[in-house]
């Protein structure tokens, strides 16, 4: 036996082979092999663990390169680990602090260890544990923490906390500067309009939550039936729930009033899904007699513990007091959770979760307070301004020479300046804001718009992404059959009627042929059985075409007026029932519903059906029946479903089957014809299925459900043997017909994703739908546009799978991704940052199959990577988490409820108003608050700025230039109105921001409120605040009370002149408000005789010097003005020209 070269021994395994000699190789030889193995799967590991480090390369190139960085990464990473004094110093003491906090808030709130649980059927009181009540809670106080809550999130801004400062130093003697109410009223003031506006949407949302939990249910007691609140239900409870009533909390689906022991479930507002879901009652219940025969008999659910996935649920239901004692395992197919919406029967159920253990809570994130990118901006900016305040106290010090107590005088310096950062700042913002909401709501082109958050209308003039939901919001659901191919001859909607009239004519001349056969069945079979040369007249084939879609599919029909009726009379009334204009079709895809009402459109009628079999209605009215022999459910793998029927006046055998072109065109006879037609149909936007059918004799049949039946019993690879027996049928199909569904769009999808795609909005689709249905609606939408390449991302399980998929996309140019939301999970905890960094270079990515938790994870994804602001738009209760987690949540008041639109901060009843919201409001908001803001702001440098010269001229002294009311009123009656009618100002006219979305671009560089704009205002007022004050101190004569009042005079006038400079388009409101100021300053001067000389400021001297300075400080701002609008005019004056 040979030994292995030493190139594939490893170094610690050497050793082995020099103690052969000694021991003999027969002795080493197994022990050789072993270490051998275990070294080579070290080696393999240490591959995996080398792939774990190892960034995406940018080319094939990279892989080749021996000596790249990502070498070095685990070194590096070990050295960082290594520094330990190093690492105590810069972060240990941030890492010790954080971990003793988090410490004491487990102490104090320790979170509750979830666990199964064994669940008595009503008997709520055998509960070993305390479980949380069933009731929502959208909140985000109590009465306790309201004060302090507010006054947290209020005193966190910089801006409220220094003037909380700045008043508390009032009460000192030596540092009171002014009147308390100068400094007390104004903070006062902002307190009580936030804290009343913060009560308001409190009460708003309390209101919201009583109405949910107050919402009587049906309870099952031993002395009969109970009304009992949503908010009261326990756990063991036995809970009835109506047709059209929400699912108060999760439950064991135990009874129902359908015979068939089953129900169907819409989930809407969990999974955002309007499929309605079939749901199966435990047949040991639902087998009992009556109602009441639940309490006597003793039985028990046993429940996994609580957790987040909405699809999987594992249990068990055992029934004690029987013999043998009954077992039945439960899955997920045997729950009804909380949140979705009965859709037929009664159904009676056996909690299991309450509260916030219900899965619908679990995957709802908390609402977090939102704060829009501008009141940061200004945050930093009053920072900026902090620190020029304490500058120039101290620089006033230092010139005073720091004589006597020196910190005292800088303290009486930092009150005097603190005019900079001005408090009616907040105040103005948060009016202008409020207003801006109201105009949204009072818009005539958006009615029905609602703003729930009225503190961050300017995102809506900020945003770079868009994510969106699918169902619901891009489409309205709503299925309509558009196209039915045969291969030689097509049919669309103007044609139907064609088919209608082959399909009566061929049924018509059935029954004339069974009316001639008066023998029975058995000549009826031959003449079917001779069939085939027939079969090649195009009515033969809609006929068989059109038999086809009405047998294979999940649909049951429901006939509404007749719910209260007997089974036993509905099935002696049957023709009455078939012909009932109330039928509605049930089925866990619209699209097959779309298809059985196209069938029942020309002619063809499902009327009934059970589990075991199907009724038709002929256009003649003959009833045909069919049994189901076997129904071979849809799955995301298969991408098909089939079903064997026997037709019971023929008993002849059908297999037939439908699904996507991919799964289907190798299954089907050699055609030329399907790829293309259906690559023509998907081009249009419709959905496609190919329908085709396989005959099947008597013994082919038995042969197939006896291994069907042994495969299903298989207790080891049960799903791969039953795929595998099936697919021995799946082989030389027939090939019947190619249909095409429309998924209806919501009004204007596309001419609005057109226009926000043009203002430089990238927008991404969320969607919990299947993968060929998102890549359709986003064709269809024209999210993807027709000259773009769509790029799907393969299944990817693990890290390699994943790492080399990224790179295959990495290669793509201008490409729409479309990704799952397994693959989507991989990449995302391996590669998380390359990810986002490709995903963000695409024009459009679409995510399928997202659970809410992921659409919410996305968002935050797409913020830490990007710092962009981000808005998602849904109108689902499974959009929630999402909607909550961007910078702007849009709610859409649609057919799934108003969950969404009650949790989001702005609601719509349309998507195509996002338009308009955005490219119009969202622009005025945005352009209009970071005027207000920085007038403001300048009107407080302003005096500052004349207090500054005055305090130098005076020889450093810490006295205030103007005192008392002149101070307070200054910053209200006599500039408050002019300066907030800045809220009416508009750049662009509405119709001209819709028409060029492009100018949208320019806001989200924001330039309109930035350092360099916040320099010229400070430019600005540094200038003006000279000239007013250095003006007034060399024209007046005699009484420093004429410098006094002819400064203030002159900073009044500068204030309403410079408004009138800001405006862009003038409103008659402003006009009223500049001269509502003005009136009011002009009437109070006869009562402040305590700062002004009356007999002064009547006379032309006092008139002529105030002119003169005011002219001084404005006028080259006007000039300069007017020389930029004409030598470097912005964008949107080049389009109004």
């Amino acid at each position: 036996m040979d030994v292995p070269t030493p190139d594939l021994v490893c170094p610690d395994t050497t050793w082995a082979m020099g103690r052969v000699s000694s021991y003999g190789w027969g002795v080493w030889e197994s022990r050789l092999h072993a270490l051998f193995a275990v070294q080579c799967r070290y080696q393999l590991e240490d591959e995996s663990a080398h792939l774990d480090e190892m960034p995406l390369m940018m080319s094939e190139e990279g892989f080749e390169n021996e000596e790249s960085d990502y070498h070095t990464l685990p070194r590096a990473r070990i050295m960082q680990r290594k520094r330990g004094l190093e690492w105590f110093v810069c972060d240990g003491w941030k890492f010790l602090c954080t971990s003793c906090c988090g410490w004491l808030i487990n102490i104090c709130r320790r979170k509750k260890e979830l666990k199964a649980r064994t669940v008595w059927l009503g008997c709520p009181e055998k509960c070993e544990e305390k479980h949380p009540r069933n009731s929502i809670k959208n909140q985000k106080y109590n009465v306790f923490t309201f004060i302090p809550g507010v006054l947290y999130e209020q005193f966190k801004f910089f801006l409220n906390l220094y003037f909380l400062v700045i008043s508390c130093s009032q009460f000192v003697p030596a540092l009171k500067i002014g009147y308390l109410y100068t400094y007390w009223a104004p903070l006062g003031f902002v307190l009580a309009v936030t804290m009343t506006r913060e009560a308001i949407d409190e009460f708003r949302r309390f209101q919201r939550d009583k109405e949910v939990n107050s919402q009587l249910y049906s309870k099952l007691t031993v002395r009969g039936k109970v009304q009992v609140k949503s908010s009261d239900i326990q756990v063991g409870d036995l809970i009835i729930v109506e047709k059209n009533q929400r699912i108060p909390s999760d439950m064991v689906f135990l009874r129902t009033s359908e015979k068939a022991g089953s129900c169907f479930i819409r989930t809407d507002q969990l999974d955002g899904e309007t499929d309605w879901k079939l749901k199966v009652a435990v047949s040991c219940t639902q087998q009992l007699p009556a109602l009441g025969d639940l309490f006597s008999i003793s039985a028990y659910v046993y429940a996994q513990k609580p957790q987040m996935d909405i699809h999987s649920f594992e249990g068990t239901f055992t029934r004690e007091d029987s013999d043998p004692p009954i077992h039945e395992s439960l899955s997920i197919e045997n729950t009804l959770w909380a949140s979705t919406i009965v859709a037929s029967g009664t159904v009676i159920g056996v909690v299991i979760y309450t509260g916030k253990e219900t899965r619908s809570v679990m995957n709802t994130s908390n609402p977090k307070n939102k704060v829009g990118l501008l009141d940061l901006e200004l945050n930093r900016l009053t920072k900026a301004l902090f620190l020029a305040l304490v500058a120039l106290s101290i620089v006033m010090v230092t010139l005073q020479g720091f004589v006597g107590p020196w910190y005292r005088n800088l303290f009486r310096f930092l009150l005097l300046f603190s005019y900079i950062i001005p408090i009616s700042l907040r105040v103005n913002l948060d009016m202008g804001k409020a207003v801006y909401g109201w105009m949204m709501m009072k818009d005539e082109n958006i009615p029905g718009t609602v703003v729930r958050t009225s503190t961050i209308p300017e995102e809506l003039g900020r945003l770079v992404y868009l994510l969106t939901d699918k169902t619901g919001t891009l489409t309205q659901n709503e299925m309509i059959f558009k196209r039915l191919h045969l291969g030689t001859v097509s049919y669309g909607a103007d044609t139907m009627d064609e088919i209608q009239s082959h399909v009566r004519d061929s049924y018509s001349q059935m029954q004339s042929q069974a009316g001639g056969n008066n023998t029975g069945s058995t000549p009826l079979r031959k003449a079917q059985s001779s069939a085939p040369k027939v079969r090649k007249s195009v009515s033969s084939r809609i006929h068989e075409a059109v038999k086809a879609i009405v047998l294979c599919h999940n649909v049951t029909p429901v006939y509404e007026s007749r719910a209260g009726v007997t089974e036993e009379t509905e099935f002696a009334e049957a023709d009455q029932d078939f012909s009932d204009e109330n039928r509605t079709y049930q089925a866990s895809s619209p699209d097959e519903v779309a298809l059985v009402q196209w069938t029942e459109s020309v002619g063809l009628t499902l009327v009934s059906r059970d589990l075991t079999s199907m009724q038709l209605k002929t256009p003649s009215g003959q009833v045909l029946s069919f049994c189901i022999l076997q129904l071979f459910p849809f799955t995301s793998e298969s991408k098909r479903m089939g079903v064997i029927v026997r037709d019971e006046s023929t008993a002849e055998i059908t297999f037939y089957m439908k699904g996507a072109d991919v799964a289907m065109s190798p299954i089907v006879q050699y055609n030329d014809w399907l790829e293309e037609e259906c690559g023509n149909m998907a081009r249009e936007g419709l959905r496609t299925l190919v329908v085709a059918k396989k005959a099947l004799t008597e013994e082919q049949y038995q042969d197939f459900e006896s291994r069907y039946t042994q495969a299903k019993l298989s207790m080891h690879d049960r799903s791969l043997k039953v795929a595998a027996v099936v697919e021995s049928l799946e082989r030389e199909m027939e090939l019947l017909c190619l249909t095409g569904v429309e998924d209806q769009l919501q009004a204007d999808v596309r001419p609005t994703l057109e226009m926000l795609r043009n203002a430089g909005i990238k927008i991404w689709m969320l969607t919990g739908d299947k993968l060929e249905t998102a890549t359709c609606i986003a064709k269809s939408s024209h999210l993807v546009s027709r000259t773009q390449d769509i790029h799907i991302f393969r299944q990817v399980t693990s890290r390699g799978e994943a790492h080399l998929e990224l790179n295959a996309f990495r290669r793509k140019h201008d490409c729409a991704l479309v990704i799952s939301g397994d693959s989507l999970e991989v990449c995302l905890k391996y590669y998380e940052h390359e990810f986002v960094e490709l995903a963000c270079q695409c024009p459009a990515v679409v995510c399928c199959r997202c659970s809410p938790t992921q659409k919410a994870r996305i968002v935050t994804l797409l913020q830490q990577h990007t710092g962009r602001r981000t808005c998602a738009i849904g109108d689902g209760g499974n959009d929630v988490s999402m909607i909550q987690a961007a910078d702007c949540g849009i709610g859409i008041e649609g057919k799934e409820g108003k969950q969404a639109s009650l949790a989001a901060d702005f609601s719509i009843t349309q998507f195509r108003h996002i338009g308009r919201l955005l490219m119009v409001h969202g622009r005025n908001s945005y352009k209009r608050s970071a005027a207000l803001g920085q007038f403001v702001m300048h009107r407080g440098l302003i005096i500052s700025t004349m207090q500054a010269v005055f305090s130098s001229v005076f020889y450093f002294a810490s006295v205030p230039l103007y005192q008392g009311f002149l101070m307070v009123g200054y910053a209200t009656i006599y500039t408050m109105f002019p300066v907030f009618s800045l809220v009416l100002d508009q750049d662009v006219k509405p119709e001209m921001a819709m028409l060029y979305p492009e100018l949208y671009k320019d806001l989200t560089k924001g330039r309109s409120l930035s350092f360099k704009t916040f320099l010229i205002w400070v430019l600005i007022s540094i200038y003006q605040g000279g000239i007013l004050m250095y003006g007034a101190l060399v024209l007046f004569e005699s009484e420093f009370v004429h410098v006094v009042a002819i400064s203030f005079t002159a900073l009044i006038l500068t204030e309403l002149l410079m408004v009138a400079l800001t405006v862009r388009t003038w409103h008659w409101l402003m006009v009223v408000a500049e001269f509502l100021s003005l009136g009011c300053y002009v009437s109070s001067l006869a009562f402040l005789n305590e700062y002004f000389d009356v007999a002064f400021i009547t006379t032309v001297t006092f008139l002529w010097k105030v002119s003169a300075i005011t002219v001084v400080s404005c006028l080259p701002l006007y000039v300069l003005k007017y020389l930029r609008r004409k030598l470097s005019p912005p964008s949107y004056c080049k389009l109004a020209s």
